[in-house]
Order: structure tokens, then C-alpha cells, then sequence
């Protein structure tokens, strides 16, 4: 009998020890969705630090990722991450640590994850790609070292966090290459391509399942892809997806819908490279056309043949009109409710 007690006690014993750990364990990221319907909502920790809270279409005071998740079908979240950003953070400028404490708390929401790395201590877009002011005076190949060590100590700061991107943007709009001049694409399309291929290195060094994307702006323009995708893959670049951004006016929003789809139907016939729409918006004032906008290029670029459309984001929905500057195309009112908007994501 007392063997038998032994045995029901260490077997007991056994299980709230499994339990235990079962418990402290990280849950394990889920796979990436099929299709990502996203939200860049890199704005919402700043926001939060200055007092922003957000209502639901019924006025009701939820966590953000809560309403886009469970009101809008949002599947997926993408992230700015900065160098060694200078500006205020309640204006929502990230770290690698600030965008990694986002990250975690989209994860734990049960949200897929895309980072968009700046390369810079700044915004980097088609009109300006600053080099970090600590890389200000590295020759090429320090350049690309330093891309190599920031890459890889990004993404190790988020899997400290229990966090795996799913997709991870080396740059960001780089219509004109990265890092200027040294990386400018019409200077040297080669040191472009060589960047883009230590960034998607590093990333895959630390996690072989992230995708890599390239993000250029103005996706209904076939001349510039076909010159800057078609020139880094000439010079032996490696990465996985073609990202595109699109912002158009309230006039012309469908016929740039359908430039942008036969853009990316170029893309993949002729590079094999699917396409994902990281970055949409349309003016807050026109949140019914803006409804009708997100749902169009969603179901065009899901239908894609061959499943190489992968998604579409919305750049900053949670933010209110004027916010950060005058930004005016996110999707919440003054009063803190959404507009209609981000219905189009909806089935």
C-alpha cells in the first residue's frame, strides 16, 4: 500500500510539475495566415502614452486589438522599427525594444506579425533614405555589416519576446534603393541588391521560416517595378515577396486598383515573386468609398491566380483625423468610434 501511495503521490507530483511549465511556456506562434487582412498599427503605443482610448461601433471602450481583430477579421499586424529614432515616443517613433513589446502584445492576440525596417533614425520613403547618423561615415562594406548586426539583433529582440515575424520588409519604399547614396539604385543598382541581401540573410540566420519582402510605393506603376525588382534580381537578390504601397484619391481609387492588379500579375509572371499590398489608405472623410476601396483590392489580389496574392494592409487605421501632423486616412473618428471603413475587410 505504501509503494502504491508512492507511486499515486510522484505521479501526481509529475503533472502539476507539467502543468507548471505548460503554463510559463510561451505560446507558440501560430502559422502564418493564407491571406493577411492587416493593420500597421505602429501609432498605438504613442497614442496610449498620451491617453488615446479606443470605442467600438457601439461605443463601447475596448482594447484596439480586440476590436480590429474580432469587429474588422484583422489577422495580421505590421510594425515600424528605427535605428536610433531621436523623436518623441508618444508620437509612436519605435525602437527594436518598443516595436518588440508591440509585437508581443499582437501575438498574444493571437495576430500575425510583419516588421517594416527602416534603415534609418527616421522615415524612410521614396523621397528620402537617410543613413542611421551612427553609420553616417561607414565605407560600403561596414554599411553592410551594420545591416547584417541591426537585422539580426532586431529579430533576436523579438524572439526574446516570444515573438517570430512572419513576413520582415528590408526597407521600406525603396523606390530608389536604401541608405543613400551608397545604396541608391540609380547610382548602383549592385550595392542595392547586395543590402537587400544581407538584410534577408540576416533574418533567415535567425528565423528560416520569416518571409522577406521587398516594399516599393506606387503599385500601379509597372515602369518602376519592373526597373527596380527586375534590376536587384539581375543582381543576384535574394528575398521572398514584392510589396507594394497604394494610396489613391477618391477619384481615381479604382482605376488604380486595376493598374495595381496588373502590376502584380507582372510581378509574379515575370520574377515568380507573389505580391502583397503592405500599405493602403484613402482619405478619412470618404470612409464609405474607403469601404468600397479595401474591399475591392482585397478580393482582387486574394483571387490572384495560383494563391500568390497574399494580403492587404491598412497604414494606421486607429489613428484620428489630423493625428501626428495631419495624417487623414485613418479610421477612427474625434469621438474615438471607427467610421465604416475597415467593413471592406469584412467577407
Amino acid at each position: 500500500m505504501l509503494k502504491r501511495g508512492m507511486l499515486i503521490l510522484l505521479a501526481a507530483l509529475i503533472c502539476l510539475t507539467l502543468v507548471s511549465v505548460e503554463t510559463a511556456r510561451p505560446k507558440v506562434a501560430e502559422a502564418a495566415p493564407t491571406f493577411a487582412k492587416g493593420a500597421d498599427v505602429s501609432w498605438v503605443a504613442g497614442m496610449e502614452a498620451q491617453g488615446y482610448k479606443w470605442k467600438d461601433k457601439n461605443g463601447v471602450q475596448r482594447d484596439i486589438f480586440d476590436i480590429l481583430k474580432n469587429d474588422y477579421s484583422i489577422n495580421s499586424i505590421r510594425i515600424r522599427v528605427w535605428v536610433n529614432p531621436s523623436n518623441d515616443y508618444g508620437n509612436g517613433y519605435l525602437t527594436k525594444e518598443r516595436a518588440a513589446a508591440l509585437a508581443k502584445r499582437a501575438k498574444a492576440a493571437g495576430l500575425s506579425v510583419m516588421l517594416s525596417l527602416h534603415y534609418s533614425d527616421s522615415w524612410a520613403d521614396p523621397g528620402k533614405q537617410t543613413k542611421p547618423a551612427a553609420w553616417k561615415s561607414y565605407t560600403f562594406t561596414q554599411l553592410m555589416d551594420a545591416v547584417w548586426n541591426w537585422t539580426r539583433d532586431v529579430m533576436t529582440t523579438m524572439a526574446n519576446n516570444g515573438v517570430t515575424p512572419d513576413w520582415v520588409q528590408i526597407g521600406n519604399e525603396t523606390n530608389n534603393g536604401m541608405l543613400w547614396d551608397d545604396g541608391k539604385a540609380s547610382v548602383s543598382m549592385k550595392n542595392y541588391a547586395w543590402l537587400i541581401n544581407t538584410g534577408n540573410n540576416a533574418v533567415k540566420s535567425i528565423s528560416s521560416s520569416t518571409k522577406t519582402i521587398v516594399h516599393l510605393s506606387n503599385g500601379y506603376d509597372n515602369s518602376l517595378f519592373t526597373w527596380n525588382i527586375g534590376g536587384l534580381i539581375a543582381n543576384g537578390a535574394t528575398f521572398d515577396i514584392v510589396g507594394m504601397s497604394l494610396y489613391p484619391s477618391t477619384s481615381d481609387w479604382s482605376t488604380k486598383v486595376t493598374q495595381t492588379i496588373s502590376n502584380a500579375n507582372s510581378m509574379i509572371s515575370s520574377y515568380g515573386k507573389p505580391v502583397m499590398i503592405t500599405e493602403i489608405g484613402l482619405d478619412y472623410s470618404a470612409a464609405s468609398t474607403t469601404k468600397s476601396f479595401i474591399a475591392d483590392i482585397k478580393t482582387k489580389i486574394r483571387n490572384i491566380s495560383g494563391g500568390k496574392g497574399l494580403g492587404v494592409f491598412y497604414w494606421e487605421p486607429e489613428s484620428t483625423p489630423g493625428y501626428n501632423g495631419g495624417y487623414n486616412k485613418g479610421a477612427w473618428g474625434s469621438d474615438m468610434k471607427p467610421t465604416v471603413a475597415l467593413e471592406g475587410f469584412l467577407n
